[in-house]
């Protein structure tokens, strides 16, 4: 019986995933608005406090305009960034490296079997260079997202609806996940989701102001060394979204980030400007990725969740393995989920208890 009423549950979570999702969405955004309303509500004029109301309006306003700022300031900088990369000329860019390449190709047909002795190192940087400027792929992006107009529209006007609520009625969302247990357990559920919110809350604001800061770094580093701000900008945009996704995102940025800054940057002589542009670039990362990785994250991840730094490379690792970049997404607040509903459920265990005893 109880099987049965877990799998009518999950099909329906599967058949209404959109909606579920924006629901999931709406919490998240009311995670991180809560501290707005919070402040909103403790301002105090002669004996009179606001209503909630007017703190979740007001946060839910701060989203909003923060977003709106973003892509008003971010769109016009990345579709100028591309209208430019577009105009590269990637066979001229790839031969001002001609001289390694040819070393490299060399090698491999040296040591490496007769069969691969044809191939062009050459040819392949161009080809793969070329599809990543590829201006076409960006037009089919924003082609596409005209297409779902519709649907985005409704998508936004659902999740604002809902996180309006959300933070305006604390328990809202409390109450909702209640409900889905049977009434014995609601006093551990309870506890478990006043947990939860707590640690989430701090996680989502954390990884908000993590790429912020690795965006602003990396955008500061590279005007210093010779990139035109409008470039370091959109590089360090890049960097920052990209920073999102553990330890595979920050190579992809770094990798991007180099292409990007030599692409706009091919009127300078290659041995004397560009090689060393190119090196102090890679500097530029390398030290925004070591403050990321010794300061940014210890802090967010570790202090947020409460959880020991090698605990979370594992799991970071399994889930990467079971759900790739998505699992690594996801792998943090889930684990946390299951780490406080595991606390409250099943803390007579001996690994429970040495997971859970920061929580």
């Amino acid at each position: 019986m109880l099987g049965m009423g877990i799998s009518i549950v999950l099909f329906l979570l599967w058949y209404f995933s959109s909606i579920v999702a924006y629901i999931l969405i709406s919490a998240v955004f009311s995670l991180i608005g809560k501290p707005i309303v919070d402040l909103v509500s403790h301002i105090k004029v002669k004996g009179w406090s606001p209503p909630k109301i007017i703190g979740a309006v007001v946060a839910l306003a701060t989203i909003w305009f923060a977003f709106i700022l973003f892509f008003r300031v971010m769109i016009p900088l990345v579709v100028s960034q591309v209208n430019e990369l577009s105009t590269v000329n990637v066979p001229g860019m790839v031969s001002s490296f001609s001289e390694p390449i040819a070393q490299f190709d060399m090698f491999i047909k040296e040591y490496l079997p007769a069969s691969v002795r044809d191939f062009s190192t050459q040819d392949i940087i161009v080809e793969k260079v070329s599809s990543m400027f590829n201006v076409g792929i960006v037009s089919d992006l924003f082609s596409s997202t005209a297409t779902l107009l519709g649907n985005l529209i409704i998508a936004a006007f659902s999740i604002t609806f809902i996180t309006f609520f959300f933070l305006k009625d604390d328990g809202l969302f409390f109450e909702g996940v209640i409900i889905l247990f049977p009434e014995k357990f609601e006093t551990n559920i309870t506890h478990a989701l006043i947990s939860i919110n707590k640690l989430l809350r701090r996680y989502f604001i954390g990884i908000v102001i993590q790429s912020f800061l690795i965006m602003t770094l990396n955008t500061i580093g590279l005007s210093i060394i010779g990139i035109s701000f409008n470039t370091a900008l959109v590089i360090g945009l890049f960097t920052g979204i990209l920073n999102l996704i553990p330890y595979v995102g920050p190579l992809a940025g770094m990798l991007l980030g180099s292409l990007i800054g030599l692409a706009t940057n091919l009127h300078l002589d290659f041995s004397t400007e560009l090689l060393p542009l190119l090196g102090y670039m890679i500097i530029v990362f390398t030290i925004v990725q070591l403050i990321d990785n010794f300061i940014f994250q210890p802090i967010i991840f570790s202090n947020s969740v409460n959880a020991h730094p090698l605990e979370i490379f594992i799991v970071l690792l399994i889930a990467g393995s079971v759900g790739g970049i998505l699992g690594m997404l996801l792998a943090i607040p889930a684990y946390t989920v299951i780490r406080v509903f595991s606390k409250e459920f099943f803390n007579n265990f001996r690994l429970v208890q040495k997971l859970t005893e920061k929580i």
